[in-house]
């Protein structure tokens, strides 16, 4: 009953929130943005510089896939010049507020821009697309373009600094992936087994001929069962796969239930690193930016697998260099 209450309430303030005149912004003012995503922000920010406002909803370690809007987001979204999501279902408990905000703010889903045969299937939903498309820099560049694109509508004032920041920016981008294909080639071809908690890295394995597991669904409101953990249990055993990734935004619980059960069968298998997958590093840090997001992981699943990267990534600028 209190659930129900708080929901009840909770659905009125956001009703209540979504009257409210949205705000002016005048031709001399910073563009206003909301992006649900560290991934989006990021991009906000590259393209926009000085220029926008930026507010990102979900920090480090914060799963998008159960994230729910609080009040103080509603009041965000509703008072900003420009609302960005991701879409393709990754912000599933957020989707019908969204929906609902289209009627009365400029809001955009980033990510439904691009092409369906470029997407892969969705394990849960047959009617929909994995989201992560960040994990491959090819896709996420068209869809910097698309948030170039809807922040040069809202400010068309503003369209040649948008512009020529964002070609900077999605050139960066494609020579992460031409350094990402170069690496992770070195990792030997019966060594290019990924297991992580859940299936956030299938766009990675697709361009990179690599072979991806997840111990949950592409959702993490899927659950594993006690036979899922059993079966990857085997599999570890059977192929002799000596390293697995925890992910920053994913409970540990069933990838140390893995090393544990194997343990119990003889086979040692170790937690080779943390990776991010639907969420950004730390605030501040290289690791908090897209590019650097991606860096940490292709460095850190290459160098564990056998392959050769620099310990401190692309660019040197790892805050942690992977072991």
């Amino acid at each position: 009953m209190q659930r129900m209450l708080t929901a009840v309430l909770a659905l009125g303030a956001a009703l209540a929130l979504l009257l409210m005149p949205p705000s002016a912004s005048g031709a001399d003012q910073r563009l206003s943005v909301v992006a649900t995503t560290g991934m989006i922000a990021d991009a906000v920010r590259e393209i926009g510089g000085d220029q926008v406002q930026v507010d990102g909803l979900m920090g480090p370690g914060i799963d998008p896939h159960s994230y729910r809007q609080t009040r103080s987001d509603i009041v965000a979204m509703t008072r900003a010049d420009l609302v960005l999501w991701h879409g393709l279902y990754l912000e599933a408990q957020m989707e019908e507020f969204l929906q609902r905000l289209i009627k009365r703010q400029t809001v955009v889903a980033v990510a439904e821009e691009l092409d369906r045969d470029r997407l892969l299937g969705h394990e849960d939903y047959d009617d929909k697309r994995d989201p992560h498309v960040w994990m491959d820099p090819a896709l996420w560049a068209d869809v910097v373009a698309t948030v170039r694109d809807a922040m040069i509508e809202a400010r068309p004032d503003l369209e040649a600094t948008f512009r020529e920041r964002a070609t900077d920016y999605i050139e960066r981008i494609k020579r992460l992936g031409q350094w990402a294909t170069e690496v992770t080639s070195s990792v030997p071809v019966e060594s290019r087994v990924l297991l992580t908690a859940h299936d956030a890295f299938a766009y990675f394995g697709r361009a990179h001929d690599f072979e991806v597991i997840g111990i949950q669904g592409i959702s993490t409101e899927s659950e594993a069962g006690l036979r899922r953990i059993r079966d990857l249990v085997d599999l570890l055993v059977e192929r002799e796969i000596a390293a697995v990734f925890v992910e920053s935004s994913v409970s540990e619980r069933n990838i140390r239930a893995l090393v544990e059960g194997a343990a119990s069968r003889g086979h040692e298998v170790r937690i080779a690193g943390t990776l991010y997958s639907d969420a950004m590093g730390p605030a501040g840090r290289y690791e908090g930016t897209y590019i650097g997001m991606i860096d940490h992981n292709i460095t850190t699943i290459v160098r564990a697998l056998g392959g050769e990267a620099p310990a401190g990534g692309m660019q040197g600028r790892l805050t942690e260099a992977a072991p």
